[in-house]
């Protein structure tokens, strides 16, 4: 009896007693102790009345017993769906129903208050606490052992929500195959082996955290440094024993600002990779003077894992996010799907093993973005240069039409960054009475407070009149989600009125 995900990331390290999650204090979880943890959970499932395609909710901090719980849905053949631990209960609540979960596993401190929200969606509630106590456990410890559920290729594995920010949250239905074959595809390219260690930091209800970093260590066979969230302090401390990291910008700008990060520190270091969000050229070129390494920068989505890589070996070009993948198809095209020539900017799309299955519920949205011919309709906005290298210049819905001229904030905020005094920037349009949208750039300052007619008169020399910033705010910081990308619909939300008449 075959289970494509769980025999191909747990079933081979079921009796291996290699560590596999090396904790904060020192505990280690060997590989056996893991899958001897899912097994147990995936019977409390089973116990439960769930059967393969039933789903699985999950609001739990990271924690050994978290992942084990995933693991043991797998194993069960249960649909998971990780959830952010900063999501309100009436959040939740949409997330649960949606998806029609018969059990919600929470915090203990969260038991009373998600009880009425599980109940009003037919849920049972069950907790699992970080230091494996709980009525989940319990259930666990007492369950007989179950035989690992079949499961194929196509069968759904997990519900992966978006973030909403233009509509209602959609469920990215994700199988067997999408997630397997794009974490033996990271290996592979990112080099990885049983001799590595992943110095781990990102949070576990993500495609990031949980599908590439997480994924990659089983495919490899290689322990995981598993810290609760990321500190400065802790990565430093840790760092020497590991190998590999992966993070968002916002872990590459912090431990540049600590001068414990030297080319002494990161002498074990093989591999730095950045992701879900764009990292400043000014970043890759600090950390390289600082460390001698180069960031490789990839670039993916809920709905797809990763698409494309800078390479490991060969250049990995700052402000890129690579080549596709290997069996990754990517082009640029059109509104209306049509290709275009090599250089233009427009939609990217891709199509390939790790491309979702749609969206859970949601046929006319699926059929929206997913085209009949497997081709995913990403939203971003990029081009492919000569050499292939895809670069990135925002989302479509970021696109601003001022005067009736395409405006790509990703230029301006290049230009803008390169600028004394400007840390960072983020540029959107909101309503223009004249043009119809108008440029607004937010910036960070940097160690002096630049001026905004300078920075005018700076982008009057390098960008044409209608890309020009017609109104400049200075902020201390930029509002951002859990995953370090800047929320734009917050300040557009917050700046739509600064040209009211």
């Amino acid at each position: 009896m075959a289970n494509h995900l769980y025999d191909a990331l747990f079933r081979r390290h079921e009796t291996s007693g290699r560590p596999f999650l090396i904790l904060k204090d020192g505990e280690v979880v060997t590989q056996a102790e893991f899958t001897a943890m899912a097994a147990r959970f995936a019977g409390a499932l089973t116990a439960a009345g769930l059967r393969p395609g039933d789903r699985l909710a999950l609001q739990l901090d990271k924690s050994p017993v978290m992942l084990a719980a995933i693991a043991g849905a797998i194993r069960a053949g249960v649909v998971f769906l990780p959830l952010n631990t900063a999501y309100t209960p009436t959040e939740l609540s949409y997330f649960v129903k949606d998806a029609g979960a018969r059990i919600l596993l929470c915090d203990g401190r969260a038991e009373v208050q998600l009880s009425p929200i599980a109940q009003d969606c037919g849920a049972a509630l069950s907790v699992l606490n970080a230091d494996g106590s709980g009525s989940f456990a319990d259930a666990a410890s007492a369950a007989v052992s179950t035989s690992i559920a079949e499961r194929g290729p196509d069968d759904l594995a997990a519900l992966l929500y978006t973030s909403g920010t233009t509509g209602r949250s959609k469920g990215a239905m994700m199988s067997h195959a999408n997630l397997l074959s794009n974490a033996e595809v990271l290996a592979r390219h990112w080099r990885f082996t049983e001799r590595d260690v992943l110095l781990h930091a990102l949070p576990v209800f993500h495609t990031h955290g949980l599908f590439v970093a997480t994924n990659v260590a089983l495919v490899a066979g290689c322990p995981m440094i598993f810290l609760p969230k990321f500190d400065a302090d802790e990565v430093i401390r840790r760092m020497p024993e590991a190998t590999a990291i992966m993070g968002v910008p916002t872990f590459y700008t912090r431990l540049l600002d600590d001068p414990r990060l030297t080319r002494n520190l990161v002498a074990n270091m093989r591999l730095f990779i950045s992701g879900s969000a764009p990292l400043l050229a000014e970043t890759h070129r600090q950390w390289e003077a600082r460390t001698g390494h180069r960031i490789l920068e990839r670039y993916g989505m809920t709905e797809t894992n990763m698409n494309t890589s800078n390479p490991y070996d060969g250049e990995r070009r700052a402000g890129t996010v690579g080549r596709p993948l290997p069996g990754v198809e990517l082009k640029i095209c059109d509104a209306e799907g049509r290709e275009l020539p090599q250089g233009e900017i427009g939609t990217i799309e891709v199509r390939g093993p790790n491309v979702f299955k749609g969206y859970w519920n949601m046929p006319e949205k699926t059929a929206e973005e997913l085209r009949p011919d497997g081709f995913f309709i990403t939203g971003d906005l990029g081009f492919v240069d000569a050499d292939g290298y895809v670069t990135i210049v925002g989302r479509g819905k970021d696109l601003i039409i001022s005067g009736g001229f395409n405006v790509y904030p990703k230029e301006v905020e290049l230009a803008l960054d390169a600028l004394p005094g400007v840390l960072e920037s983020a540029v959107i349009g909101v309503p223009h009475p004249d043009f119809g949208e108008g440029v607004v750039a937010v910036i960070i300052p940097g160690a002096t407070r630049p001026d905004p007619d300078a920075i005018r008169a700076a982008l009057s020399q390098t960008l044409a009149r209608f890309k020009q910033p017609k109104h400049i705010v200075l902020r201390d910081a930029l509002p951002r989600n859990t995953m370090g990308k800047v929320q734009k619909n917050v300040l557009r939300e917050e700046l739509k009125g600064v040209f009211a008449v």
